[in-house]
């Protein structure tokens, strides 16, 4: 049996380190794994007060499929509905880390 290390087939189906390739795939990695997370948190809080999908969709306007899709990461959330949904778990303020101290309030 012949084993081929993992790295080897990351190279070839999402070409070498540095091309132009790769570098999309592992932005576009890194998206999904921040919308992913974002989902999650959402989803954590909104159990965590006791609320359904749909109950939520209800505070925000929206219907229970979205939160769904937000809550499972399959469907980026926007700023504004973040806005929403977080205002609606209560938490009231929220800022974006821009790195090297400064910070921006998102609301």
């Amino acid at each position: 049996m012949e084993l081929t290390p993992l790295s080897e087939i990351v190279d070839k189906v999402w070409g070498k380190k540095g091309t132009p390739e790769r570098d999309a795939m592992e932005v576009q990695l890194k998206e999904e794994l921040n919308t992913y997370y974002v989902g999650e948190a959402i989803k954590k809080e909104r159990l965590r007060q006791n609320l359904t999908q749909e109950e939520l969709g209800e505070k925000i306007g929206v219907k229970k499929s979205q939160i769904s899709k937000i809550e499972s990461g399959r469907q980026a959330i926007t700023i504004p509905t973040m806005s929403r949904v977080f205002r609606a778990l209560g938490i009231n303020s929220a800022t974006l880390d821009l790195g090297m101290g400064r910070k921006v309030a998102l609301w």
